[in-house]
C-alpha cells in the first residue's frame, strides 16, 4: 500500500498569475516539509479570501519508504502512477501559480497491509505577523501571531504541530463526544446534527494573536464582507464561546472595547466592527462604518453580562462600566421606538420600530440594570430597570398583533399583517433576566408553527429566506414542540439542500437553495450552542 498525497502552489495567493517559491527540507525532529510562499508578500493583504504573506508548510514524518517531489502537476501524478514512488526530486523553475501547476508531494510505501496502517501528513499557514490593529494608545500596532511566544522558528512550530497530533485528536475526540451528548441530552439526535456541523466554522474564523500576557481574538466575517470582529456576527456566535470557554468571548470583545475606550470611534453609540477587510483592525476613525446603532449598543451590553457570568467576573464590568452606561444611554434614547436602521439582518434594509430590534435595545437596558448592580451601583439599577419594565409594557402594546389568529409579534410596529422570527427574545432567558412575560415565549411559540415553509420559518414577512442561527434562537426559547419543530424543518434542510458549500446561515425556507446571496461557512452558526447555554447555565 503506496498512499500519496500532494500540495499546490493555488494556496498561497488568490492570484493565479502570482509567482510561488518552494523548498524541501527535513526539521531537527525528523519531519520533511514542503514550505511554499507567494514570493513577493503581500503583508496583510487578501485576494479573493486568501492571504498574500506567510509561508505554507506541507509535512510528513521522514524516513523509509518515504518518498518526495515537486513539479508540474501533470508530471509528478504521472510518474507517480507509472512507478509507484516518487522522485525525491525539487522542481528549482519558481514560476507563476497556473504556469504548469506546480505541485508538492509526498508518498509512502507501508509494505504489506495485513489489517491497517496509516501516516500523517500536517498542513499549516506560518505567518509571523498576523493582524495590523489600531487599538493601543501608541497607534497601529503589528500583531504577531501567538504561536510566536512558544517558538523561536516555524519549523520547531512544525515539529511540535505534527509530533502532537495523538493528543491533539484525543482533546478533539473528548470535544466532539461532549457535545455529542450535551446536544442528545438536551434536544435528541436532530440537534445533534446541527451542532456537530458547527463547530469548526466557527473556529475557523478566529485567530489568536498578541502574547501570552496580553492575548487577542481577531475573526473574520466570513464571505459576507471580510469584516473583523463585527459586533452583530460575534453576537449570533458567542454561545459557542460561553460553552467552550468563556475567556474566548472575552478577547474577541477586547479589541471592540479598546478602540472605543482609546477614544479613536467618534460616534456616542457601539461601532460596528474594528476593520473593513481582515486582517486590518485599523477602525473607523471618521465613525462612517456601517452603522447598526441600536443592534450593536444592545449586543455589547448583553454580551458583556454574559461573559461576566459565565466567567464569575464582576471586574470585567467595573472595568467597562462607563462605556457601558454610555451605550445604555442610547439604548434607554432609542430603544422604545427605534429610528429608521439596519438591524444585523442588513441585506433585508432598513426599516423603523422594529419590533424585534427595540426587543433586543429594551432587554439591553435590563442587562445594563443587572451590570449595576454587580458593580456596586444601585442608583444606576433602579433607574435602568424601571425603564426597561416601563419599556417592555408599553412594547407588548405596540409590537404584538393581539388580534391576529393567533396572536404574534409584528415586524414593526402596528404593522399586523407582519411577523418575524422573535430571536432577541433569547437573550432575556439566557440572562436570566425575566424582563419579558412568559405569555410572549408561549405566544411565539404556539405562532411558529403555523408559519412553518418546507425547510423552516422565514426571517419575516417580506421574504421566504431564514437565518438558521435565528432560528436556533427561537427554538432554544420555545415550547418542546415548537423548538422541536425547528430542528427537524433545519436538519431536513441539511439533508435536501441542494446548496454544495460549507454550512449557510442563510437560505430560502421553499426551495432550500441560496436566495440570491451566498453565505459560506459563516462563524454566526455559533448561535447553534444557544439551548446548550441555557441547559448548562451562566
Amino acid at each position: 500500500v503506496i498512499p500519496v498525497s500532494n500540495h499546490t502552489s493555488e494556496w498561497v495567493s488568490g492570484d493565479r498569475n502570482a509567482i510561488a517559491q518552494w523548498d524541501y527540507g527535513v526539521t531537527d525532529d525528523g519531519v520533511a516539509y514542503h514550505k511554499v510562499y507567494r514570493q513577493t508578500q503581500l503583508l496583510f493583504s487578501e485576494i479573493n479570501d486568501q492571504a498574500e504573506w506567510g509561508e505554507w508548510y506541507w509535512a510528513t514524518e521522514d524516513g523509509d519508504g518515504m518518498t518526495y517531489q515537486s513539479g508540474p502537476d501533470v508530471d509528478v501524478r504521472t510518474a507517480f502512477a507509472k512507478n509507484g514512488k516518487l522522485a525525491n526530486s525539487n522542481d528549482k523553475t519558481y514560476r507563476a501559480i497556473s504556469t504548469n501547476w506546480p505541485v508538492f508531494a509526498f508518498s509512502r510505501d507501508l509494505g504489506s497491509v495485513k489489517t491497517s496502517a496509516s501516516t500523517l501528513f500536517s498542513i499549516g499557514l506560518a505567518q509571523d505577523s498576523a493582524i495590523q490593529y489600531s487599538g493601543k494608545p501608541e497607534g497601529m500596532t503589528v500583531m504577531p501571531s501567538l504561536w510566536k511566544s512558544h517558538f523561536s522558528t516555524a519549523t520547531a512550530a512544525l515539529d511540535f504541530f505534527h509530533h502532537d497530533y495523538a493528543a491533539a485528536a484525543a482533546l478533539s475526540k473528548d470535544l466532539d463526544n461532549q457535545i455529542a451528548q450535551d446536544s442528545l441530552d438536551a434536544a435528541g439526535q436532530d440537534y445533534l446534527t446541527i451542532t456537530s456541523l458547527t463547530v469548526r466554522q466557527v473556529f475557523a474564523a478566529v485567530q489568536l494573536t498578541g502574547t501570552p500576557d496580553d492575548p487577542y481574538i481577531f475573526m473574520k466575517e466570513i464571505s459576507s464582507n471580510g469584516n473583523m470582529n463585527t459586533v452583530d456576527v460575534v453576537f449570533p456566535a458567542h454561545p459557542i464561546f460561553l460553552y467552550t470557554n468563556p475567556e474566548l468571548l472575552k478577547l474577541l470583545l477586547k479589541p471592540i472595547f479598546e478602540i472605543q475606550e482609546n477614544g479613536k470611534y467618534p460616534n456616542t453609540f457601539a461601532m460596528h466592527d474594528i476593520g473593513a477587510h481582515y486582517p486590518n483592525a485599523t477602525g473607523h476613525p471618521d465613525g462612517k462604518d456601517e452603522q447598526m446603532p441600536l443592534e450593536e449598543c444592545g449586543n455589547m451590553v448583553i454580551m458583556a453580562l454574559a461573559y461576566a457570568m459565565k466567567a464569575k467576573d464582576n471586574d470585567y464590568l467595573s472595568q467597562h462600566y462607563p462605556i457601558l452606561k454610555k451605550w445604555t444611554t442610547y439604548l434607554v434614547e432609542d430603544a422604545i421606538y427605534p429610528a429608521n436602521q439596519i438591524s444585523t439582518d442588513d441585506f433585508a434594509g432598513p426599516l423603523a420600530n422594529q419590533t424585534n430590534l427595540a426587543l433586543k435595545g429594551i432587554i439591553g437596558i435590563q442587562a445594563m440594570a443587572a451590570i449595576s448592580n454587580r458593580t456596586a451601583h444601585p442608583d444606576d439599577a433602579s433607574n435602568h430597570s424601571s425603564i426597561a419594565k416601563d419599556y417592555i409594557t408599553r412594547w407588548q402594546t405596540l409590537g404584538v398583533a393581539h388580534n391576529a389568529n393567533p396572536p404574534h409579534s409584528t415586524l414593526s410596529y402596528g404593522a399586523n399583517e407582519t411577523h418575524g422570527l422573535l430571536y432577541n427574545l433569547y437573550t432575556d432567558r439566557e440572562l436570566g433576566l425575566n424582563l419579558v412575560p412568559q405569555s410572549v415565549y408561549d405566544m411565539q411559540s404556539t405562532f411558529y408553527p403555523t408559519v412553518k415553509a418546507k425547510y423552516g420559518v422565514p426571517l419575516d414577512t417580506r421574504h421566504s429566506y431564514t437565518k438558521a442561527d435565528w432560528e436556533l434562537f427561537a427554538a432554544a426559547v420555545a415550547s418542546t414542540s415548537t423548538r422541536d419543530m425547528f430542528h427537524k424543518a433545519l436538519t431536513t434542510w441539511i439533508n435536501e439542500t441542494p446548496t454544495n458549500r460549507a454550512f449557510t446561515d442563510l437560505y430560502d425556507t421553499s426551495t432550500g437553495n441560496y436566495p440570491g446571496i451566498t453565505f459560506i461557512a459563516r462563524p454566526v452558526m455559533g448561535g447553534a450552542f444557544a439551548l446548550l447555554v441555557l441547559e448548562e447555565g451562566l
